[in-house]
């Protein structure tokens, strides 16, 4: 964890820049400023704590909405004057009710990873809902042998247009077997990053 020595305080005037990334989506929520004390109670209590400039005082983000942001990792710059902290937001951001103080995108469209990200979400909360008002809804009234067996369906129509080089729709069908996989893997109680930490496992055992 970081140490508040390795810090070039004078530098920044004893107020140190701190941006706040989702540690899920990577979507970058805030920037905000840390003095030293700020700081040591941030790696305390493991929730972001700024200095308030206008209030003059220290503030932990969600100490009165209850949206704290939980510390996962934290790294500095390579000249130790800027902070980049990793966190498992609870609620949203953003004091307009956003996610993150950066939503306002010329596109409509978010990045990509945060794109599916959101897009996971929204198939988890279609668990439950009636069958009639959507398609995700009615494949989890199915049951899960007909979501395996959709995910079958769809791996296979990947490979097939795969194996005639057809490029459109071998893209077609990787959005169609991502997205019933997906489906499959909330079925189970399970999710995107349950695989990627698997993966990430495999690739340390690989390098030792």
């Amino acid at each position: 964890m970081i140490q508040t020595t390795q810090i070039n305080w004078q530098k920044v005037d004893n107020l140190l820049p701190v941006i706040i990334q989702n540690a899920t989506t990577c979507e970058v929520l805030m920037l905000g400023y840390m003095n030293q004390e700020a700081l040591e109670k941030t790696l305390a209590e493991k929730r972001v704590t700024f200095f308030s400039r206008t209030k003059n005082r220290l503030w932990t983000k969600g100490e009165t909405s209850g949206h704290f942001l939980c510390v996962v990792d934290m790294s500095l710059d390579c000249d130790n004057d800027t902070l980049l902290i990793l966190v498992n937001p609870i609620g949203e951001t953003c004091h307009t009710g956003a996610e993150s103080c950066f939503y306002q995108f010329e596109s409509a469209v978010p990045p990509d990873w945060i794109f599916f990200s959101k897009l996971e979400r929204l198939i988890k909360s279609r668990k439950g809902a009636e069958p009639a008002s959507s398609y995700t809804a009615q494949l989890y009234a199915k049951g899960t042998k007909r979501i395996a067996q959709k995910v079958g369906e769809e791996g296979v129509e990947t490979a097939l247009a795969a194996t005639v080089k057809d490029k459109n729709e071998t893209i077609c069908e990787a959005a169609d077997l991502v997205y019933h996989l997906t489906v499959l893997l909330q079925d189970a109680n399970l999710s995107w990053a349950d695989v990627i930490d698997k993966l990430k496992c495999r690739h340390i055992i690989q390098k030792e």
